[in-house]
């Protein structure tokens, strides 16, 4: 018998890299922690259409195109969701400098990532006017990613990959597997697995716990845990690498993706 026949044998190859970018998402994830501002918003554009929601209801599809998330929330018609649409935009608009404080940790994050020349990604379920709004106010507070792409800057928003494949092109990154997606939605986490890149989800910052950070630091240490023993197993069964609580608990996840991809894993 012939073994060494080329069809009888398969080649691989591995990314033995470093990191080469991290991509972020905005509320919940670098600013506005709890992610209130999107939620507030649906609930007061529920109302007004006479169909009031719960703050709870209003965060299920978050992450989501905001014109999506409307028609994901109940089964209304197209002329609904238009109409509801067209109330939210300008609603959004105005309150978002509201909830735009950076969440802890932010800075401290970026700085060590340009320490290690990566480059700095950004995505979100907002439109480009509300996350020009959200630049303005992180750029002040010491904050401008390398690149940024919303729902309304690609064909489809999460959880389809388009806009972190955006950002790689824009920022001229590859290959994949040397880009890590942080997010605090679940839909937020399959963007990054549907690119085919690393995933980090953020279980206490953002939409999951659903508070702002006074609320958080209040909670007792066992309300705190229970948070974490609620959320934590469901970003890691939606597939998330790592869950971590915020953004500033980032670094030690960055260190052990790259000692893995030294060993030639990917994500």
């Amino acid at each position: 018998m012939n073994f060494t026949h080329e069809r009888e044998f398969t080649y691989t190859r591995s990314y033995r890299g470093p990191i080469r970018c991290v991509i972020l998402d905005w509320a919940g994830t670098t600013m506005d922690f709890g992610c209130m501002a999107p939620a507030v918003v649906f609930m007061q554009v529920f109302e007004k259409a006479g169909v009031p929601i719960s703050i709870e209801e209003a965060r299920i599809p978050m992450g989501a195109h905001k014109k999506v998330h409307i028609g994901l929330i109940c089964e209304p018609t197209q002329d609904d969701v238009d109409r509801m649409f067209e109330d939210f935009v300008p609603m959004q608009e105005a309150c978002l400098s509201e909830y735009s404080q950076l969440i802890p940790g932010t800075l401290e994050v970026i700085n060590e990532c340009r320490e290690r020349n990566y480059k700095i990604g950004s995505t979100s379920g907002y439109l480009p006017g509300m996350l020009a709004i959200n630049q303005a106010d992180a750029a002040k507070q010491g904050y401008v990613p390398d690149a940024t792409f919303g729902a309304g800057d690609v064909p489809r928003g999460r959880p389809y990959p388009h806009m972190v494949l955006r950002n790689m092109v824009e920022l001229d990154i590859s290959p994949v597997q040397s880009v890590v997606k942080v997010d605090d939605t679940l839909t937020g986490i399959e963007e990054g697995l549907n690119a085919g890149c690393w995933a980090i989800g953020l279980a206490i910052s953002g939409n999951e716990v659903g508070v702002q950070l006074d609320e958080w630091t209040a909670f007792p240490d066992e309300v705190k845990q229970r948070h974490r023993d609620r959320i934590y197993p469901s970003m890691y069964q939606r597939g998330a690498h790592y869950v971590v609580d915020s953004i500033a608990d980032l670094l030690p996840c960055l260190d052990d993706i790259e000692a893995r991809m030294r060993r030639g894993e990917k994500p």
